[in-house]
């Protein structure tokens, strides 16, 4: 039976702080710690290397392509199963304090008076991301997906997630209609019945593959944020991405209590608090005006 997973704004602020995955909260792609070296590829650029001809000498879809490599890989070597993915997915490493940070930032905004929400946004595996440890934070993981036969084998892209079709899941995040088959989506909802405005949207990323999202959040007055690993020390995405104003921020990929990272997002719930306050007191003038409550 079908179910709806639809939110309804709360009396208090919620922030939604979505992520990309690969680069963001791991170091590196997921597939490549530890399942493309089960199917015999040296190194992972063989294996995007493959990918982006596949991709270009058939009009392809860059995602299906690397989806198709991944199962045609497998055969003869491992059974195509979500379990096997999701233990792959139990080996990818995470930046530091990734583990603890969710729940802090949770507290944090409670503390504040603002319900913090975790989202994935990421062309990645979604059975590999259920398989980390930190899987169970997130309200919803937006990532690309396969379908599974009655004895668990997957036969068939269910879902993919490409840069620009990432935008979707923000503005179904912004509405709260979260289910990726509702089309309750594209609904109007006055201002005032937003459960997620933009501007208490904060989007994390690492590369080109992000802009589109964080060109939407920054453009209705959201937050982005531009990671990199601090242990290869390359900057020039993040410089390239703010030179362009697709970011408004940059910051290493630690999410160790009292880093930069960590103090930038102490400081957006903060302003959501506030700001969030001052919104309360126009729609209430508004209505007034309006005629529409008593004086």
């Amino acid at each position: 039976m079908y179910r709806r997973d639809l939110r309804t704004k709360e009396s208090q602020p919620v922030m939604a702080i979505c992520y990309d995955f690969d680069k963001t909260l791991s170091p590196d792609n997921m597939q490549a710690q530890g399942y493309l070296q089960a199917i015999n590829y040296k190194n992972q650029n063989e294996f995007w290397a493959k990918t982006a001809g596949l991709a270009f000498s058939n009009e392809m879809d860059t995602t299906l392509a690397w989806m198709y490599l991944m199962l045609k890989g497998a055969r003869g070597k491992e059974i195509f199963r979500r379990d096997m993915l999701e233990n792959y997915g139990s080996r990818v490493k995470l930046y530091p304090g990734v583990a603890e940070w969710f729940s802090r930032i949770r507290e944090y905004g409670a503390c504040r008076g603002v319900i913090i929400e975790h989202y994935i946004i990421s062309s990645g595996l979604r059975e590999m991301i259920e398989g980390t440890e930190v899987a169970d934070e997130f309200e919803k993981i937006y990532a690309s997906s396969f379908f599974y036969d009655d004895t668990g084998v997957a036969v068939w892209p269910a879902q993919v997630v490409n840069f620009t079709n990432k935008t979707q899941f923000l503005f179904r995040i912004s509405k709260g209609v979260l289910d990726i088959n509702d089309d309750a989506v594209n609904d109007y909802f006055p201002p005032d019945e937003i459960r997620i405005p933009f501007r208490n949207m904060v989007y994390i990323g690492d590369s080109e593959t992000d802009i589109p999202c964080m060109k939407l959040v920054n453009s209705y007055g959201g937050h982005s944020i531009g990671v990199y690993d601090q242990d290869k020390g390359n900057k020039d995405r993040v410089y390239k991405m703010i030179s362009e104003n697709r970011i408004r921020y940059f910051a290493p990929a630690d999410y160790q209590e009292g880093s930069e990272l960590d103090r930038l997002i102490r400081m957006m719930i903060e302003k959501t608090a506030i700001s969030e306050k001052l919104e309360d007191v126009y729609y209430r003038k508004l209505d007034e005006g309006l005629g529409r409550t008593e004086e």
